[in-house]
């Protein structure tokens, strides 16, 4: 929304963009690490098992370290690596653009680096409490609340809004085989659900109309080919087919609508401001 409505961000705001995305990079990398040894998988080389180590040890400053830049590098080209990212994917929780990071690590690493839009779009920092934005979309004026999914949030702020006009739910389509960061047996797309049941019905939302984003279609797309819903949500039957999953996945969202709140679902990419602006 800052990008689209309120002409992005000055350099000064890109430049505390870059701790975040050192540190995600990093946590991406040091989860990888650990699921490689929880779940038996041996890099191919002694070389590579040192540098996994090297990444476990690391405590992020504001700088990258050289060694630990290589040492990243050659944990994510080693084929145990994609072996272990083909078999174990849905069983350890792994942020979807970390991929994107790893490939853009020799461009973050440089003493010059700044972060671009992309970067900013790609980088995941924990919303805590209650971030307020406001922005005009022709002559409408807009009054934003950005609120913490997390577990650990919820309670802060689900009673503070009675008077909201809308509720913008984000959910990312692609996570239907993933787990909680905070709780690894359980299903990310399920926690959702159930936090989007929590609000559709609760009294403090009777006359507040919902925009649901079903967001990250572009990762869901090519998700859905390898790896088959049903082997998470059992009453599927539409096999690998996108428009089908998408549809059984609003479904399951129209579902928890027990208050029959009006909702306004969009297929988004949030990564292109172009398709979420639309």
């Amino acid at each position: 929304m800052k990008i689209i409505h309120q002409n992005g961000y000055t350099k000064e705001e890109l430049v505390n963009w870059k701790l975040i995305v050192y540190r995600n990079l990093i946590q991406s990398a040091q989860a990888i690490v650990n699921a490689l040894d929880q779940f038996h998988y041996q890099l191919s080389s002694e070389k590579s098992q040192y540098e996994a180590q090297l990444i476990l040890n690391f405590r992020l400053n504001d700088t990258l370290d050289p060694s630990v830049v290589d040492a990243i590098v050659s944990v994510w080209k080693d084929p145990v690596t994609s072996l272990l990212l083909e078999e174990r994917s849905s069983e350890f929780y792994l942020m979807d653009s970390a991929p994107y990071f790893f490939n853009e690590i020799k461009r973050l690493c440089q003493p010059t680096y700044i972060p671009t839009e992309q970067d900013v779009l790609c980088a995941r920092a924990k919303t805590t409490g209650i971030a307020e934005t406001r922005f005009m979309i022709k002559e409408t004026s807009i009054h934003m609340f950005d609120v913490g999914g997390q577990r650990s949030e919820r309670k802060k702020w689900i009673h503070c809004f009675e008077a909201v006009n809308s509720i913008m739910f984000c959910v990312s389509l692609s996570e239907y085989d993933q787990v909680l960061l905070e709780e690894s047996r359980q299903n990310r797309m399920l926690e959702s659900l159930v936090l989007f049941e929590s609000v559709v019905n609760s009294r403090w939302f009777l006359r507040t109309s919902i925009i649901l984003f079903l967001n990250k279609i572009d990762i869901f797309q090519e998700k859905i080919k390898k790896i088959p819903m049903e082997k998470f949500f059992p009453d599927y039957g539409g096999g690998p087919d996108q428009n089908k999953a998408a549809k059984y996945i609003l479904w399951r969202f129209s579902q928890a609508n027990r208050a029959k709140l009006v909702i306004y679902p969009h297929l988004t990419q949030a990564t292109n401001t172009s398709n979420v602006g639309a």
